[in-house]
């Protein structure tokens, strides 16, 4: 396992039409799919270059689950509910896999815990159709950054400290891997925190129209800033995730 401890390792999709989200995302990515099987629910890994990148499942809620990783599960929960977030049906394992769990921190975004044992998540990042930033936007971000640097060690650094954008970084080994965002200028009152990421596109715009020719739907359309062209879509179902070049 390279990635970090306390950094997303994984993503996974649940959604309500496994069939349809694998010919959207093998059509607009790229990605090639092994299904795991009967014993495992039929969950799905999707490959780019042959690598795992992300998981797929058949869930009612359509949503993109992103993961942090861990070296102990338990132990993490444990701190989870210390720092005032809660568990969400305790921990499993998943047999020659791993370990994980689900929580929420104390402003209401979920993410989940991953405990590697044969299964190390994502192995390709940085090209297209490979997650390359993950963001949590928030309403309360001093307090969202207490819990995860208690949880999780995170070392954050603050990278805008505007009422425009308020908005802070956690450091692995000196590369910045994930944002945190105040989101008070656009998210409604009372509204949960939420875990999203970037997918790499070689060309945004591009990418945005496949979404689209194949079901998708743009939420943002695709503008340059600061950190490359980016844009916020959504698959055939309604889950929602962002694209952004790779330059």
């Amino acid at each position: 396992m390279t990635t970090p401890l306390g950094a997303p390792c994984w993503i996974d999709l649940a959604t309500s039409d496994l069939e349809v989200a694998r010919r959207f995302y093998g059509t607009v990515f790229g990605w090639t799919f092994d299904d795991a099987g009967p014993e495992y629910g039929g969950y799905v890994t999707a490959h780019v270059d042959g690598k795992p990148v992300a998981g797929l499942m058949a869930h009612p809620i359509d949503r993109w689950n992103t993961y942090l990783h861990t070296a102990d599960v338990d132990a993490t929960l444990a701190r989870v509910i210390a720092a005032g977030g809660t568990g969400c049906g305790g921990a499993m394992d998943i047999p020659a896999k791993g370990r994980m769990a689900m929580v929420s921190d104390p402003s209401g975004g979920v993410v989940g815990l991953w405990q590697p044992t044969g299964h190390p998540g994502t192995e390709i990042t940085g090209v297209a159709g490979t997650p390359v930033w993950h963001q949590l936007t928030t309403l309360d971000l001093a307090k969202v950054l207490d819990f995860y640097v208690q949880v999780f060690g995170w070392q954050t650094e603050v990278a805008g400290d505007t009422d425009e954008f308020r908005y802070s970084t956690a450091v692995f080994d000196g590369e910045p891997l994930i944002g945190v965002m105040d989101g008070t200028a656009f998210m409604s009152a009372g509204e949960p925190s939420n875990w999203f990421f970037f997918l790499g596109a070689d060309d945004v715009d591009k990418t945005q129209r496949l979404i689209v020719d194949n079901g998708g739907a743009v939420v943002r359309a695709a503008e340059d800033t600061p950190y490359g062209r980016l844009a916020s879509v959504t698959d055939p179902t309604g889950a929602g995730f962002n694209l952004s070049s790779l330059t």
